[in-house]
């Protein structure tokens, strides 16, 4: 029976991860290498799928008041703004869904998982790096290993430490398989202007793409409209930061969309500080789960930002593992059938998302007739109708629902 969990990273995927499993009665311990809870960064878009299981752990009346509800998505020209299409949102995921299309500041809701987490007695460990971990000879759990040395018991342990994790670098060893990240070529600048700043009306009330040669720019609003995100990502080859993310050099960046449609301007003219980072991704993964041990979010299928899903998949990836730990009482098997149900979707998911990057950027001739065509039919509506096909599978899967599906084993 598992009773003791362990939770390496309290970034959003580990701490929904935490929250969910001890709603289910598990104790749970969360272990941070960072001496302080912070989350940086700007805004995210989460979609039905990922609201669905926010709302079911409690957390909507807690959220609402920094989230920003879009009436569309629509992906535009880089200068003459004509849409290639326009999907609803709004009402519409609500009704088709059965949830809303939110955006919202990363640091607001990692500060609400938080505050959930503390509320319902998941214990923190700040400053304590895992360095590795270890199967016990009498098959009784994991010894979580720390830097400091230290060595502690637990009768599961949960990789949610991102695309560095190191208890990756150990699941694999064991596994004889290899992993390493790759620098895509591409870069991201992020940031957020005052709403206030802007010219009135400026910014449609949308999740807003403006794709382009060789860059894409992306905006829309946060907490309740009173800020606008934006990120904006270029290709670039000459990547030699060890750093993820560092201050960007805003004449720089305004430089990069000279000639782009007067919205990105005036965003771009109101912006004061901007932060860069890499974009590095994985061949995906055929295995996440070592015994007792399995991989959660970044740690197993790093996203691409170009579908919006990082964040919504760790969410699915926390309630899906608390469901399965709770209903198939036997560990091992309980993990392998949560890879096997996630492994798929997450795998199409980061595939789609590299294949959009190219599309954003116009790269290949066949990626620039694809726009061609979408643009010829937008007037009519079909080009939106597709793409609202293309997200159905996406923003339509509901693993609320499919875990209360599933049988209840009582094998231990």
């Amino acid at each position: 029976m598992v009773r003791n969990i362990a939770v390496v990273g309290a970034g959003i995927g580990g701490l929904c991860s935490a929250l969910a499993l001890v709603k289910r009665g598990f104790k749970v311990t969360v272990y941070e290498q960072a001496a302080t809870i912070s989350e940086v960064g700007a805004g995210l878009q989460l979609s039905p799928n990922a609201v669905q299981v926010l709302n079911q752990l409690g957390l909507a009346a807690a959220l609402s008041p920094y989230v920003f509800r879009p009436n569309n998505a629509i992906m535009r020209h880089y200068q003459s703004g004509k849409n290639y299409f326009s999907v609803p949102l709004g009402d519409s995921c609500l009704q088709r869904f059965g949830a809303e299309y939110w955006h919202i500041h990363r640091a607001d809701l990692h500060r609400v998982l938080y505050q959930a987490c503390m509320q319902n007695q998941v214990n923190l460990r700040l400053n304590s790096p895992i360095s590795s971990y270890l199967h016990r000879e009498d098959n009784n759990g994991v010894d979580l290993l720390l830097n400091n040395a230290e060595k502690i018991h637990h009768d599961l342990v949960i990789g949610a430490d991102g695309i560095h994790s190191k208890i990756q670098t150990t699941l694999l060893h064991n596994l004889g398989l290899s992993s390493k990240p790759r620098f895509t070529g591409q870069v991201a600048w992020r940031g957020t202007v005052k709403t206030k700043d802007l010219p009135p009306n400026l910014i449609e009330p949308s999740a807003n793409l403006w794709v382009g040669p060789g860059k894409h720019f992306v905006s829309y609003y946060l907490r309740d409209g009173d800020e606008v995100n934006f990120v904006a990502v270029e290709e670039r080859t000459d990547w030699q930061q060890e750093s993820w993310s560092q201050q960007g050099d805003i004449a720089q960046l305004k430089g990069l969309f000279v000639g782009w449609h007067p919205q990105v301007q005036e965003i771009l003219g109101a912006t004061h500080n901007t932060f860069l980072w890499a974009l590095h991704d994985r061949e995906p993964l055929s295995r996440w789960v070592d015994k007792k041990v399995a991989l959660l979010g970044d740690a197993c299928h790093p996203m691409l930002p170009f579908l919006a899903q990082g964040a919504a998949m760790a969410i699915e990836d926390a309630y899906v593992i608390a469901a399965l730990l709770k209903t198939q009482q036997h560990t091992p098997a309980a993990l392998q059938q949560y890879q096997n149900l996630r492994l798929a979707r997450t795998r199409s998911i980061q595939l789609n998302a590299r294949k959009n990057a190219s599309l954003y950027h116009m790269s290949t001739q066949l990626d620039r007739a694809k726009l061609k065509v979408l643009a010829a039919l937008s007037g009519s509506g079909i080009s939106s109708f597709l793409a609202s096909q293309k997200l159905q599978e996406i923003y339509g899967h509901n693993v609320v629902q499919n875990m209360e599906s599933l049988p209840t084993s009582t094998t231990h």
